[in-house]
């Protein structure tokens, strides 16, 4: 009798190049790591006050599916105070993370054989997702409109199917840190509503964001309501009917990337959906944790701001570095913490990464690993501190010229 295999679905997703190399890096001394998107920042000491004393307070039992309604309510103020948009909390669904969100959101909307266009380069875990649950991800590489990307809305359309039921994409993104002005939001959500699409966006790095650029800026909420500077969202173009999804997390704004918690904005119908869903996956986000996304809410905006200059002046040093290098085309990055600069002459850049790594003790991810558009670059994270980045440059700058020479 034969061994019964694995799922053709699961079979298909493909490991993850960035912890292939990240593997490598775990196995040897004295590396730099710049390869994960996580900052140095701590989680404020008022967050794991509040979940401490949750826990003592007696929250550590089951919470509904769709999340407490104390933060559910703290969410929907939240977004009211920076975007000036009003959200019912029963449109909000609480999740384990924001991968969490992503993946109940794709499950709500895809089935298989079904097809969804991903904006490319894009983090991998979006496509990933799609595929696992048998879809089929065509990610559409990003045009480049001078020293930025925009969406290639002839290639959009090229890609479209009679299966095709989904567009995902991020805004600031995760690795190319480009922001969609609200003229490029509104132009996608045109096309997903012209096509019949659902329009998943993930905004998990909203506040992470260096400045508008004319129109991107101008839509933006209340500037005196937060602290900073604050991308666009497509929350504030489109209706309560449209079928729009909006990701986001605790983990880059709160520096929560390990209490896993998130959440979703979508219309009435499909958060309901959501919940029910969600009691066959995690049930809920843990109880005493919610608690702590509460108080992260409520006293979090300082910190935030001075998180932001402190990225700013990370990213501005980073950058400045590598324009300085022969061969190096950086985008302009307008948010998040990634620089994505392409490399003249490399055409597998895993392999770059990897003699990066093993030469110079530095990791960083390769570009193949966002999909289409990514090869031929590398992603930098500039997140951790400034006695690991000015080293980390040095070496890579070093390595690049070494390579054309």
């Amino acid at each position: 009798m034969s061994s019964p295999s694995l799922a053709p679905s699961a079979e298909r997703v493909p490991v993850s190049r960035i912890r292939a190399l990240a593997d490598v890096a775990f196995g040897m001394e004295d590396v730099l790591s710049l390869q994960f998107g996580e900052s140095t920042f701590p989680t404020p000491p008022y967050v794991i006050d509040a979940v401490n004393r949750a826990a003592q307070e007696g929250w550590t039992c089951y919470s509904p599916n769709q999340g407490l309604p104390s933060l559910r309510v703290a969410i929907a103020n939240l977004i009211a105070r920076l975007h000036a948009v009003e959200i019912d909390p029963s449109e909000i669904q609480v999740t384990s993370g924001g991968v969490q969100a992503l993946n109940l959101a794709i499950k709500c909307v895809v089935d298989p054989g079904d097809e969804a266009v991903v904006l490319s380069p894009n983090w991998p875990n979006g496509s990933a997702m799609i595929e696992m649950f048998g879809a089929r991800a065509v990610e559409v590489p990003m045009a480049r409109a001078g020293q930025r990307f925009t969406p290639d809305v002839d290639a959009m359309e090229s890609a479209l199917t009679p299966r095709t039921r989904l567009l995902l994409y991020a805004s600031p993104s995760n690795p190319l840190g480009w922001t969609a002005t609200v003229a490029e939001q509104r132009m996608l959500l045109d096309f997903a509503r012209q096509h019949g699409l659902w329009l998943l966006t993930d905004e998990v790095y909203e506040r992470i964001y260096y400045g508008g650029r004319g129109e991107a800026g101008a839509e933006v909420g209340n500037a005196s309501a937060c602290s900073g500077q604050l991308a666009p969202s497509i929350l504030k173009l489109c209706s309560r009917e449209d079928a729009v999804i909006v990701v986001n997390s605790f983990s880059k704004t709160y520096c929560m990337t390990g209490w896993r918690l998130g959440w979703m904005v979508s219309r009435g119908d499909f958060v309901k959906k959501a919940a029910q869903l969600n009691e066959f996956i995690v049930s809920h986000a843990p109880t005493m944790i919610q608690r702590g996304g509460e108080a992260a809410i409520a006293r979090g905006e300082d910190d935030i701001a001075a998180m932001v200059e402190e990225f700013q002046e990370r990213r501005d040093f980073c950058a400045g570095m590598l324009q300085t290098v022969p061969g190096v085309n950086l985008p302009e990055p307008e948010g998040a913490f990634y620089l994505f600069p392409q490399l003249e002459g490399v055409d597998d850049s895993y392999r770059f990464a990897l003699d990066l790594l093993r030469t110079r003790r530095v990791a960083v991810a390769p570009g193949s690993a966002f999909g289409n558009g990514g090869e031929g670059s590398i992603r930098i994270c500039y997140a951790p501190d400034m006695d690991v980045l000015k080293p980390a440059m040095e070496r890579i700058c070093e390595f690049i010229q070494t390579c054309a020479s």
